[in-house]
């Protein structure tokens, strides 16, 4: 039997949402279409985006549906730039490649944000790089900043982040695709142009999410087409997984009681880890976190090593973002952190989620226990000779 222990990469897909998506797939229509069928799948949609809007306090018809996190992402730049006047994106060091990438990729100059070693965005590096800006020679500042980070879960000082860049009249993107179903979300309090979602990562389907754009947030298509969306987004609409996504946050939103007391969970794994080797570093930790994520780092073992030893042992982790996995220069946290080359190297994420249990975080802690002794004799030899 296998333990899931990697809701960050994706989380299982709740039993309401299964029923909801095979609801929505026994039933004809393109919600495009002004027929019957049509108009009983926009229905659909449309009771999705209430959801949506009333989960992230936001106005429904800002919601625009997309395939996913990346997709919402790289529309939100795209619009910045291509519609927003924007001379430069300021990104933080521990951005998800969606934001990364997509930024480099927009031909515009690129700044990074140092985090603290907390793991946190360095807002007096923010500020004291905004005290310094020129709009003559900087142009309007993009700011791109994740509401919760993917491998160790911080919680980044986004609203205050964007007063800041408000005061030289700039533009907000926010990642929330790893905060939304965990914690609390509240577009309208962040004060952001854009904010980005997936719907696999709070018990709802592959393969769609949402950017939520502020009513007056500068707006350009990425791709071109049949002008769905209100011509913000061109494409059919997937009204299968739209209606589960609507369900499935429903539900994560209702749970968020529930799902913060995983952190018990969370802490009782970092324990019994910290028991079997001292030397691990849980990254974050003291500092504002998602409840489900734990981020460790442990020297002279790699993570990619740690996660096959446990695969093997039926428990699936990761070494980091799925979305960078097979890369062997360590975690992209533990590098912007300023943690050893070797240290780096070895960083695991576990992440639980809302079906997780007691007995399996109990179970992972034997599990990496045993695999630890096997791949580091000598230093548990050493802890029994102390102890």
């Amino acid at each position: 039997m296998r333990t899931y222990l990697d809701h960050n990469a994706t989380t299982p897909v709740r039993p309401s949402v299964i029923e909801a998506i095979s609801d929505a797939l026994a039933h004809a229509g393109n919600a495009s279409s002004v027929h019957v069928d049509g108009q009983a799948a926009l229905r659909r949609v449309e009771q999705a985006r209430r959801t949506l809007g009333k989960a992230l306090c936001a106005r429904a018809e800002d919601i625009v549906f997309t395939s996913g996190g990346t997709e919402a992402l790289n529309l939100a730049l795209h619009s910045a730039v291509t519609a927003g006047g924007a001379g430069r994106i300021l990104i933080s060091a521990i951005e998800h490649e969606a934001v990364a990438d997509t930024a480099r990729a927009s031909g515009l100059a690129v700044e990074e944000i140092p985090v603290t070693p907390d793991g946190l965005a360095d807002l007096d590096g923010l500020a004291a790089r905004l005290t310094r800006w020129d709009a003559v020679a900087d142009g309007r500042p993009v700011l791109a900043l994740m509401l919760a980070n993917n491998e160790i879960g911080t919680i980044q000082p986004v609203a205050e982040a964007i007063r800041l860049v408000r005061e030289q009249d700039g533009l907000a993107v926010v990642d929330a695709i790893q905060a939304v179903g965990k914690v609390p979300v509240d577009f309208a309090a962040l004060g952001a142009d854009y904010m980005a979602l997936s719907a696999h990562k709070f018990g709802g389907p592959q393969g769609v999410g949402a950017l939520v754009m502020a009513c007056n947030a500068p707006s350009a298509r990425h791709q071109r087409g049949g002008g769905q969306e209100k011509g913000r987004r061109s494409g059919t609409l997937n009204v299968a997984g739209i209606a589960g996504m609507g369900v499935a946050l429903d539900a994560a939103v209702a749970g968020l009681g529930d799902f913060a007391g995983l952190a018990v969970l969370r802490d009782r794994i970092a324990a019994g880890l910290k028991a079997v080797a001292p030397d691990i570093i849980v990254l974050g930790e003291g500092t504002d976190r998602l409840p489900n994520t734990l981020g460790i780092a442990l020297p002279g073992w790699k993570g990619e090593t740690q996660v096959m030893a446990l695969d093997l042992a039926g428990f699936s982790v990761s070494a980091g973002s799925a979305c960078s996995s097979g890369k062997a220069h360590g975690s992209k946290i533990g590098n912007a952190l300023g943690l050893d080359a070797d240290t780096s190297r070895g960083f695991l994420r576990v992440s639980l989620g809302w079906n997780s249990t007691a007995d399996e975080a109990d179970a992972f802690v034997k599990a990496w226990s045993e695999a630890h002794a096997r791949a580091r004799p000598e230093h548990t030899q050493a802890l029994k000779a102390v102890s």
